[in-house]
């Protein structure tokens, strides 16, 4: 345990952060896997509304340093190539990888 006191302060400030952080982590993850489960069915109209949701919420969480920048992009174009596979009637994401 810390002795001074900014330190416990500290302390405290990273525990409110690691929680904020992590609902922002479970709701990327989340809305992943709802990307997954739309490309899965080969809905392009639900694959569109939920890539647009995990765009939104990944360039959020870049804006405030919850996720890296390079992750961001990576992650945003295997979501448009996992819909250009869709799209193109390609069933699933075994072929967009």
């Amino acid at each position: 345990m810390a002795n001074i006191k900014s330190s416990e302060k500290d302390i405290r400030r990273t525990k409110s952060r690691t929680a904020r952080n992590l609902v922002v982590s479970s709701r990327i993850k989340t809305l992943k896997k709802k990307v997954g489960s739309a490309a899965q069915t080969g809905d392009s109209t639900k694959l569109a509304a939920a890539s647009g949701e995990f765009a939104s919420a990944l360039d959020k969480a870049a804006k405030r340093n919850i996720v890296h920048p390079n992750k961001v992009n990576r992650a945003k174009s295997r979501m448009a190539k996992l819909a250009k596979a869709v799209a193109s009637g390609k069933t699933g994401a075994a072929e967009a990888k």
